[in-house]
């Protein structure tokens, strides 16, 4: 970083001292007689230092040595470290070997488009631009890392790779006839857990880590709430606990595991007292008792904003409760309220007297 001192000769003459202080330099400086020269000089000489900095480095680092210095300090902080980390394995091992000398966009695209048209898995055709787009993701963040702390990289390269365009998010939500037929199947199923998480996913719009973590100091059965610490967006966030859900929560609560503080603790047959209950067996069953296709947990999430869209409720406070933190994710259930709009319409031609 550049700084500029003013100097008055004894005999009146001015001059300008520019001292450029750099990471990994020692300070250099020269003194001009106009400031603008100062400045200019200040400017390049920085650029030069900086361009011959990333150059050396980049000429003794590898793509491989990048991923592994952001797998170790960065990586541990993030919450979607696994994912990241099964995505920088597929790059270290297609250009690992690479000096980050020779990154080009060039070789990221090729990579790129080789990744579109490769298969996920047996069976499972081409992977999707969104996936890809992960996957290219994970290995900008590494870069960046590359740039900003490590300084072996004087820029990333990543970002002059153009993305594939990803479909809109899918919105399944439970209609009028299917809600009733899962609670139904729900209640009949044997799994003691399946009634009381698919009630708090739908009263909440809670994702599924979100209930199934759930501990007993998180709830508050007097004030009929449970508080969420760590959520995928890093805030806290209130869920309300009613109806139904509340009822068999606060009945739990009066034969709850004291060696437990889980609200759904593992069985005492799991091989992990840690494990997190597996719902999938009985939650697949009672779809399959209520005739309901094409249906993942996390559209429990979605049914809950659509009902809240189609009821009136506004895309502020739908957000707070379903911890987004822009309207555009919620305005994704805009569409599903056309009553709600009409309504509106016609508040405001009564107003307006037309």
């Amino acid at each position: 970083m550049a700084t500029f001192e003013k100097r008055v000769s004894d005999d009146g003459v001015i001059s300008y001292r520019a001292k450029i202080r750099l990471r990994g330099f020692e300070p250099v400086s020269a003194t001009f007689q106009r400031l603008t020269d100062a400045r200019t000089w200040a400017a390049q000489t920085e650029t030069d230092l900086k361009a011959n900095r990333y150059f050396g480095a980049a000429k003794r680092h590898t793509v491989a040595e990048a991923i592994d210095r952001y797998i170790a300090d960065a990586l541990p902080t993030l919450k979607s470290a696994r994912s990241v980390q099964q995505r920088l394995e597929v790059w270290r091992e297609r250009i690992g070997h690479l000096l980050l000398s020779d990154l080009s966009v060039a070789t990221i695209k090729r990579h790129r488009d080789e990744l579109k048209a490769m298969p996920k898995a047996r069976g499972e055709g081409e992977r999707t631009g969104t996936d890809v787009n992960r996957t290219m993701a994970a290995l900008s963040s590494a870069l960046s890392f590359a740039v900003k702390e490590l300084e072996w990289l004087e820029d990333n390269p990543m970002r002059r790779v153009r993305k594939f365009t990803e479909p809109s998010g899918r919105v399944r939500y439970l209609t009028e006839d299917e809600l009733p037929a899962l609670l139904k199947a729900c209640r009949e199923s044997a799994n003691a857990d399946l009634l009381l998480a698919v009630l708090l996913a739908l009263s909440t719009g809670a994702r599924q880590a979100e209930v199934m973590g759930l501990r007993w100091k998180q709830i508050d059965l007097k004030a009929k709430t449970a508080l969420l610490v760590d959520t995928k967006n890093g805030e806290r966030r209130t869920l309300p606990i009613v109806g139904e859900a509340y009822e068999l929560l606060a009945a739990r609560a009066k034969v709850r595991r004291i060696d437990d503080d889980r609200v759904f603790p593992a069985g005492p047959r799991a091989k992990n007292p840690e494990a997190v209950t597996d719902l999938r067996a009985p939650w697949e069953a009672a779809l399959k008792a209520a005739g309901i296709a094409d249906f993942h947990w996390h559209d429990l999430r979605h049914t809950c904003a659509s009902y809240m869209a189609m009821s009136g409720v506004s895309q502020l406070e739908m957000a707070k409760l379903l911890g987004h933190k822009t309207l555009a994710m919620t305005m994704r259930y805009a569409h599903l309220s056309p009553q709600r709009t009409i309504e509106v319409a016609s508040s405001l031609a009564k107003r307006m007297g037309i």
